[in-house]
Parts: structure tokens; sequence; C-alpha cells
């Protein structure tokens, strides 16, 4: 009996976990998709990333996340209605700021997954890379999209892989600046699927 009311209540509570949020996104919900949660120093925000689109790519990162190569890390570029970035190891060493935004974690992506299914939109996360060397060479810096206008990053598509999207959190992300602290990085998904019912 005891087994059958604690089965019942994680359905009842399952079932309360959706909570629509003015995005269309369903806030709490399972995701079948892995969802990375960031911690800051200005609140948490989370990604649901894209492994469909960008199999090696996301991949990467969450293997990065795992290892927890982005805990400590800072904001080392803030572009107002543009992007915040981060993902260069040697911020966490603020006497090497004029070196930020040069490094990573060692080891290239080494494939461009850039998809038109995905293009740069407001809290899409995506794959930053030196230009001229292509998007193949991206690692591990990260941007999100701060702009609510995709024009303004019509340019972008085409050239840089959108990997993921704020689907909790932007309001967090808005108040990134340079110099915040990602203090830590954490999986969580996919979630399993359901189980078929009898």
């Amino acid at each position: 009996m005891r087994r059958f009311v604690g089965i019942a209540l994680v359905v009842v509570l399952a079932g309360l976990g959706s909570v629509p949020t003015s995005a269309g996104q369903s806030r709490g919900a399972a995701s079948a998709l892995p969802v990375i949660v960031f911690e800051t120093s200005k609140g948490s925000f989370e990604v649901e990333m894209y492994p469909n689109e960008a199999p090696k790519s996301v991949e990467h990162i969450l293997t990065l996340v795992r290892r927890n190569f982005y805990n400590g890390l800072r904001v080392h570029r803030f572009e107002p209605g543009f992007v915040v970035q981060f993902g260069d190891p040697q911020s966490r060493d603020v006497s090497k700021k004029a070196d930020w935004g040069g490094g990573g974690s060692g080891r290239e992506i080494g494939a461009a997954e850039i998809s038109p299914k995905r293009p740069h939109k407001l809290g899409a996360m995506a794959l930053a890379y030196v230009g001229r060397l292509g998007p193949a060479t991206a690692d591990s810096q990260v941007y999100l999209c701060v702009n609510s206008d995709p024009g303004r990053y019509s340019y972008m598509n085409g050239k840089y892989a959108v990997i993921g999207q704020v689907v909790s959190g932007m309001a967090v992300v808005q108040q990134l600046r340079e110099l915040d602290v990602i203090k830590r990085a954490s999986v969580k998904g996919p979630a399993p699927a359901p189980a078929a019912k009898k």
C-alpha cells in the first residue's frame, strides 16, 4: 500500500511540475534533451542542448561540464544588446585579463555543426571561435544572445553553430557582465522516457 501511495504521489507531483512560462516553455518539466544548469554570481540559468543538430559539439561541451571545466570561470566578454561570452580558462586569473578570450580546453571540436533549424535569437547558446580559423576550431568558449531582435544576429547564421537555448533564467543571463563568475555548471537530463502504460 505504501508503495502505491508513493507512486501515486510521484505521478501527481510530476504533473504539477510543468508550469508554462511566457516563452511557451514548460518550466520544471523533464526534458528529453540534456540541460546544463549554470550557477553564477548573479543567479542560475538553464540551457537545453541540441544533440540532434550538433552531436559532436554538444558532447564536447557536456564532457567539459562533467569535468567541472566551467566552474570558476568568469564572463570575459559582454557586448550590450548583443552577447555575453565565457569559456576561457584564463579567466580564472584576473592578472591575465589581457589574454582573456584566447584560451580553451586545448581540444577543438573539429566539426562545424551549423544547422538552419537553429538560428541565433534571444537566449541562443552558440560556439565562439577565432573568425579566421573557422567554426571547426571551436572549443570551450560559448556565447549567449541577449537581444530579442533576431535581425541583430542574421549575419551570424550559417557561420556559428547554435548548440542550445536558454529555457530558464533568461533574466539572469541579461544581468551577466564581464568579471561575473560561473560558480558551477552541471548536467541534468536527458530525462528517461516515460514508462509505457499497461
